[in-house]
């Protein structure tokens, strides 16, 4: 888990390729659109609403699973969130015989207590990279509107603003149950990935060989899903294309002293040296108003969606509904 490109499918798909995790080339976005979409999984009517709509969803095409045996299994013993992912992630491993799986979706992040209640079991692995290379990258995809006054999507400061939120958000929970918690930095997973991964494999207790990594080599290990790949060139690997600390030659130093001014401190928090003096830096109005404004503005969102009827419009698209003329679903 951990802010959108920051690297939590590469990172996936390495403790895929170790060995003896369940392979699930997908995810359960159960916490942020099914619950919030149908309701809680402690009703049996909205069981069936879950159901009905995740049987025709990529997540479950990619699982393998038989629909009419999972179906049983969910409306007999699936009561929270937490239950369903453990009943789709526990058939997929048992089809596959093997005894431990892993769930990605960065936005788990968000709802880790929740999960944590749900599944005590569960290790949290937060990934972390560079606020400035998330910015470049949001921006660089140009879909990505934290915020919907805002016409120009993908701002830098304003994606800085969120990657902050989403560090600092995780850093809180995972205070919560810090044993089972761990940040990994994605600088240090792509420059010294055998080290990174002993540490990591000691904290998961798994065998996270580097060599048997890189020779399955699954997913994101074989083809990249940066947003600089199309300026790559056709044989370059992870290693080669130097995707950290891009932001250094494509940003100017304008707009690095911008987002320093802004998300400074959480840089130099989390580890990472700042590029301009103190000067150059220092906030003016626009920035205070800036950061006042939409660390609350995302926590509202958030809580709106979680906790009001606004989660009744949770948007399906995510889940790539075999049949899209269907995707709106009868109350």
């Amino acid at each position: 888990m951990g802010c959108h490109r920051s690297g939590t499918n590469l990172l996936y798909d390495t403790l895929l390729s170790a060995g003896g995790f369940a392979v699930y080339r997908g995810y359960i976005p159960v916490y942020k659109v099914l619950v919030p979409r149908f309701g809680g999984l402690d009703n049996a009517e909205n069981r069936k609403k879950i159901m009905q709509v995740w049987l025709r969803s990529k997540g479950f095409r990619r699982s393998g699973l038989d629909a009419a045996k999972l179906t049983e299994k969910v409306l007999a013993d699936c009561r929270t969130g937490g239950d369903f992912v453990r009943i789709n992630m526990d058939e997929i491993a048992q089809e596959q015989g093997v005894t431990r799986w892993a769930m990605y979706d960065p936005d788990s992040l968000l709802h880790m207590p929740r999960i944590k209640a749900e599944i005590p079991q569960a290790l949290f692995v937060h990934i972390i990279r560079d606020g400035r290379d998330i910015a470049l990258s949001l921006k660089k995809m140009g879909e990505f509107r934290p915020f919907p006054w805002n016409p120009r999507a993908g701002s830098l400061r304003e994606t800085a603003l969120y990657w902050e939120w989403m560090v600092r958000t995780g850093q809180h929970y995972g205070r919560a149950f810090s044993a089972d918690y761990i940040e990994i930095h994605y600088e240090d997973l792509v420059s010294d990935p055998r080290a990174t991964l002993n540490k990591l494999g000691q904290f998961i207790d798994h065998d996270l060989d580097y060599d048997r990594i890189q020779t399955t080599g699954l997913g994101r290990l074989r083809e990249s899903n940066s947003s600089f790949r199309g300026e790559a060139a056709a044989n370059s690997t992870l290693a080669t294309a130097k995707p950290a600390g891009r932001w250094k030659e494509r940003l100017s130093r304008e707009e690095v002293s911008g987002l320093e001014a802004l998300v400074g401190d959480c840089l130099e928090d989390v580890g990472y040296e700042l590029a301009t003096s103190a000067k150059e830096r220092k906030p003016g109005l626009r920035e205070a108003w800036m950061r006042s404004i939409y660390p609350t503005y995302l926590s509202t969102k958030f809580f709106l969606k979680m906790k009001s009827p606004i989660g009744r419009w949770a948007n399906l698209s995510v889940l790539e509904l075999e049949d899209a003329a269907q995707q709106t679903v009868t109350q």
